[in-house]
């Protein structure tokens, strides 16, 4: 038997080895690149591209929303499991993306957007994954584009932990907040390369345009717009792949915890970005899964205490920007650490 993490967790809490049920979800069994999006069948042509054995014994895929069986023990027992999604797609169900154009972007370690395209999968030419995001019981699947930046709160965590410039993730959001722009300092985080829309292994992190003013309050500046300048690449390469873009951008994660980071957002992004109160999104999500099965939720439904941020310069500060970025990334790129040599 072979599964993922969701199939390991119900076959146990249905009973494992007494009657365990091996079944997984559309959005989980996506990911293991072992499954076809369009049918949502596992894919003989996959399995012998990965050169699995015969005999092993994959889950049965099921919609989202639907029912896992029951708990075979403990307190909640006689309970069922009725709702199973991944981890980026209960965020978007959590933030109520389930309608065509609506998009939400995550804020962890790395950032995760996902952009609802609707009930037929769109493939991109813009560097980024056609996803399964969700499916209820006897409706068809909703898929989304993906695209995801290595680097966002690592890039915190490398100032703190390996550059020493702050004790804590919150000191960095107090220090870009003492000034008003970076100096003409941009950094670009490609630690182990770029991830979407670029795809370059070859690129490293980089810090540019820095001069004898150069203080730590205008690196920790730039490594807060170096997270938004990744994402809002990611914005614009949806928009170019689904010809839609949408009015206004939810978040999540921890980085949200800086108003600064989501006025910088707002900023680059040129549309409004909205923060709801809720911090548990993802979980929330997998709740509306199971409720959507219950009968007791319906999807769709938007968080009420919600923070909206809105652009505060124009388009041709805008364009400015984002064109020294560019000129930055350029920079990042090319770069054989394994080629050069061991004096360098």
């Amino acid at each position: 038997m072979f599964g993922t993490v969701d199939s390991w967790l119900v076959w146990n809490l249905t009973g494992g080895t007494e009657g365990g049920r091996h079944l997984t979800d559309v959005t989980n069994a996506s990911r293991t690149m072992l499954m076809n999006i369009s049918t949502l069948q596992w894919d003989d042509s996959l399995r012998q591209f990965f050169n699995l054995p015969e005999n092993l014994h994959l889950p049965k895929i099921q919609a989202s929303s639907s029912n896992f069986g029951c708990l075979a023990s403990g307190p909640l027992k006689g309970f069922p499991i009725l709702g199973v999604v991944g981890d980026q797609q209960a965020a978007l169900l959590g933030q109520g993306c389930v309608s065509s154009g609506e998009a939400k972007n995550t804020y962890g370690t790395g950032c995760f957007m996902l952009y609802n395209t609707g009930t037929e999968p769109v493939t991109s030419t813009h560097g980024l994954l056609t996803t399964v995001a969700y499916q209820a019981e006897g409706q068809p699947a909703t898929y989304a584009l993906e695209g995801s930046v290595a680097v966002a709160g690592l890039a915190l965590r490398w100032l703190r932990d390996n550059m020493k410039m702050i004790e804590d993730y919150s000191q960095a959001y107090e220090l870009a907040a003492e000034v008003e722009r970076t100096g003409g300092v941009y950094f670009v985080p490609a630690f182990s390369g770029l991830f979407a829309p670029h795809w370059r292994s070859d690129a490293r992190g980089t810090l540019c345009g820095l001069t004898a003013h150069t203080t730590r309050q205008h690196i920790c500046r730039a490594v807060l717009e170096a997270v938004c300048f990744q994402v809002a690449e990611i914005a614009r390469a949806m928009v170019a792949d689904s010809g839609c873009e949408p009015k206004q951008f939810l978040v999540d994660g921890g980085m949200t915890g800086s108003p600064l980071l989501l006025q910088l957002q707002a900023n680059l992004l040129g549309c409004s970005v909205a923060k709801p109160a809720m911090k548990e999104v993802t979980a929330l999500g997998a709740a509306v899964a199971a409720g959507v099965t219950a009968g007791v939720w319906q999807l769709g439904g938007k968080m009420g205490d919600i923070t909206v941020y809105q652009p505060q310069i124009d388009a041709k500060e805008r364009q400015r920007k984002t064109s020294r970025w560019k000129m930055a990334v350029e920079r990042s790129l090319g770069w054989d650490l394994e080629a050069m040599s061991t004096d360098d």
